[in-house]
């Protein structure tokens, strides 16, 4: 069965830092992984992405300041966020895109909660 788990949310203050984990299993072949985030009464956005080939998207807001990388063995991805700011607040989702036989497929995680206070 498919699987993400998501860890490493939690609160910080402004200008500290946390780091986000999620771990994929049972997907043989692994297109992207990345984090999306969902604050109150906002739409969901693209954080950051790392393709299998290594390369990296970030959003704007976050660029300088986050860093996502991958343990290939583990298909575990990691989003590394340094000064954080209030705005950082959100629920943070990780996603996957893998291919199946029918077409590629996207899977999201459960979400984990990061509030930075002023």
């Amino acid at each position: 069965q498919v699987q993400l788990v998501e860890s490493g949310g939690g609160l910080v203050q402004a200008g500290g830092s946390l780091r986000l984990s999620c771990a994929a299993s049972n997907i043989p072949i692994i297109k992207s992984m990345g984090w999306y985030r969902q604050a109150p009464g906002k739409q969901r956005e693209l954080v950051a992405v790392i393709i299998s080939g290594g390369g990296t998207t970030y959003a704007d807001s976050v660029k300088g300041r986050f860093t996502i990388s991958r343990d290939i063995p583990t298909d575990t991805v990691h989003l590394q966020m340094d000064r954080l700011k209030p705005e950082d607040t959100a629920l943070y989702y990780c996603y996957v895109l893998f291919p199946t036989l029918v077409a590629d497929r996207e899977m999201w995680g459960q979400g984990t909660l990061v509030t930075v206070s002023s």
